[in-house]
């Protein structure tokens, strides 16, 4: 089949500092083809600026007719950012047959803030047996609620065993303002009412955000002519259809680094792995085992925030390509330190404003001694003036003398108190810090060469310059500190990597790789002792710059690192190669002896024979999964029903206690015809 005569898929990634587009079709070879890749900065304020700049760029890479795209998918950052920024609508939280003192389990107070809530008598036990509902202080409230809202949250006691009063909530508010409302049983089938009520409470706030993107999306590719279905990958790696995820927003933290999984398998046909994607400002690593990403079995953490949402567990560090590099305070023989903080890097800042800033750095050099301002430039982010509202004086005052020209820090500061300033401003996403990194380095060395070497070398001389305890330039040329720079970010990786394998295994990982003996055994010390450390699986190297970086790890981790082809876009064809995967689940309780009672999906039955309700349980199960994984954007679902039962032995006889009945729905998603 030739490419023409292929159907082709688009995936797309929104990335921290990229948006990656990639075309792939499932012709040629076993892990089909990608026709071509591109990229454009990431547009944080409107990620579908940056979007229309990857696929347009795809398309004139390939020169495709996009009428031959069936299939669009895409991961996206925008909820992760959210919660972890505090963004998102206003709304109301409704808690029936919670108490006041609920709201400061889990830290549900917090992320509630200053939105309202409205508390409502009822709620149900643990068998489903309800109290009784009122819900007249919730109707007098919603008429005012309903005009200072974007939607409502819902949470009732034990919805989860019993969803009616959700219902008769639900429905009262759409009745009455018309706006979203989530329910907590349609999130999350675990126990916990706080925590799944901040669950609902996050969902419910990310939803307008989440629908003005697939909008915009939807809008953009309808103007290129695309009539393709549009889908989006969940946390735990799944594609959903956009009007899926337009309901479910909050399944959509760390979908980005989901896909990056489901990419990397996809590349490599391998099942178990440690997959590292080291990017610009982070490292995240997570494992592969038996062929799925590991989930983080408590919920997904975002923002500071433990939810219900079944994600990737995906643990994040500050250490990246474009990573600030400094010297350690106070040493005889400093080491070289790297992050957490992102720089621009010198040659990044060089090729786009010239002589601004070699002329500055040249200057430095020429000074007699070094400074600790050395190489460093700040400039504006560009974002519009009204998000620098709110400054103090200084803050202000500092701020009107940056501009959209890097200037050097050693004329912008002029004590030390400033620099926190400066800070400040970096923090608020006003102000960009250019300064020396590993991107320079390996430029330098001439092992990466997209931006200005010459800038870069600039940078290395002045970092060489740096003195050690004993006041001597810590490198004699930038060839050699560059080099520094490089070994040690392979070797900060490695400690990442085993930092995550540590944590795994149960272990506290930052304290176990910080072990004398664990530092001895990655660095093969010698001695009558000798030490090892090693993994069980290989690492999946992902990220334009892993070739690099990650071409020194195997004796480090003790195993192979394989670095697919297409690395530098795993995210984007992670999104287009996934499955849709939706599960639904029952449980069968006895709240007396001889009665048993399903509850699965928004209805509650009781039958007098165990074996009839696990059968109408499985039953149940299987048709509602059927239902979302239509609703999910796959025409072609397999299930696979499995049941936990407890049950206990009372003077030899099995005495049932409580039955989980589970279906999982996976296919392909349907494409344009």
């Amino acid at each position: 089949m030739t490419a023409k005569s292929s159907p082709l898929f688009l995936g797309i990634d929104t990335g921290g500092t990229y948006t990656d587009a990639v075309l792939w079709s499932e012709a040629g070879g076993p892990n089909g083809k990608v026709h071509a890749k591109a990229k454009a900065l990431t547009t944080r304020h409107d990620l579908a600026v940056g979007i229309s700049g990857a696929v347009d760029a795809v398309l004139q890479k390939a020169a495709t007719d996009p009428a031959a795209i069936k299939l669009v998918s895409m991961s996206t950052t925008l909820a992760t950012n959210a919660l972890v920024e505090g963004q998102g609508g206003r709304v109301a939280l409704v808690m029936i047959g919670f108490a006041e003192g609920d709201l400061a389990r889990d830290g549900l107070k917090t992320a509630l803030g200053t939105d309202p809530v409205v508390f409502c008598p009822g709620g149900h036990d643990v068998h489903g047996h309800a109290a009784k509902l009122d819900l007249s202080g919730l109707e007098a409230a919603l008429p005012e609620l309903g005009a200072s809202v974007s939607g409502f949250a819902v949470c009732a006691y034990f919805a989860t065993r019993n969803p009616a009063h959700e219902l008769s909530a639900r429905n009262l508010i759409r009745g009455i303002t018309g706006l979203p409302v989530t329910a907590s049983h349609e999130l999350s089938a675990k126990l916990g009412g706080p925590r799944r009520a901040l669950t609902t409470l996050l969902n419910a706030r990310l939803i307008s955000m989440i629908d003005r993107l697939v909008a915009a999306t939807e809008g953009f590719l309808a103007a290129r002519g695309i009539a393709a279905p549009l889908m989006v990958v969940r946390g735990d790696g799944a594609l959903v259809s956009a009007a899926f995820a337009r309901q479910r927003p909050i399944e959509t933290i760390l979908s980005g680094p989901a896909a990056s999984l489901v990419g990397a398998r996809h590349m490599t046909g391998l099942d178990n792995a440690v997959v590292s994607d080291i990017g610009g400002t982070t490292t995240d690593v997570a494992v592969l085992d038996r062929g799925r990403p590991r989930l983080d079995p408590e919920g997904a953490t975002v923002g500071g925030f433990r939810t219900m949402v079944e994600a990737v567990a995906m643990r994040t560090f500050g250490l990246g390509g474009d990573s600030e590099v400094t010297l350690e305070d106070g040493a005889l023989n400093p080491r070289i330190l790297l992050g957490p903080r992102r720089l621009v890097p010198l040659a990044l800042a060089g090729m786009m404003h010239g002589e601004a800033v070699t002329v500055e750095l040249e200057r430095q050099i020429r000074a007699a001694n070094p400074s600790r301002m050395d190489g460093r430039l700040a400039v504006r982010t560009g974002v519009p003036e009204r998000l620098a509202a709110g400054l103090t004086g200084a803050e202000a005052k500092l701020y009107e003398l940056i501009g959209s020209t890097p200037l050097a820090v050693d004329r912008l500061l002029t004590s030390n108190a400033q620099n926190a300033t400066l800070n400040r401003l970096v923090s608020r996403g006003l102000v960009h810090v250019a300064g020396f990194t590993p991107s320079d380095a390996a430029h330098v060395l001439g092992k990466q060469a997209n931006w200005d070497a010459a800038t870069a070398r600039l940078g290395a001389e002045l970092f060489a310059r740096k003195r050690d305890g004993r006041g001597q330039a810590i490198a004699a040329t930038p060839e050699a500190i560059s080099e520094r720079v490089l070994t040690t970010l392979t070797r900060l990786s490695a400690e990442v990597i085993l930092e995550t394998a540590f944590a795994e295994d149960g272990l506290d990982g930052a304290a176990t790789v910080a072990h004398a003996l664990v530092q001895r055994a990655v660095d093969s010390h010698p001695g009558i002792a000798r030490l090892s450390v090693a993994l069980d699986r290989p690492v999946i190297g992902l990220g334009a710059s892993a070739p690099l970086h990650y071409a020194g790890l195997p004796p480090l981790v003790g195993h192979d690192c394989v670095v697919p082809e297409e690395t530098d876009v795993a995210n984007a064809l992670g999104a287009v190669v996934g499955q849709v995967r939706v599960s639904a689940e029952a449980r069968v309780s006895q709240p007396q002896e001889g009665l048993f009672r399903v509850a699965s999906g928004e209805s509650v039955r009781d039958f007098n024979d165990e074996a009839a309700a696990i059968t109408a349980a499985e039953t149940d199960v299987r048709t509602i999964a059927a239902g979302r994984a239509r609703d999910a954007g796959t025409d072609s679902a397999e299930i696979e029903i499995a049941s936990e039962f407890r049950v206990s032995t009372v003077e030899g006889q099995r005495m049932f206690i409580e039955a989980h009945v589970v279906a999982v729905a996976s296919g392909r998603p349907r494409i344009a015809v």
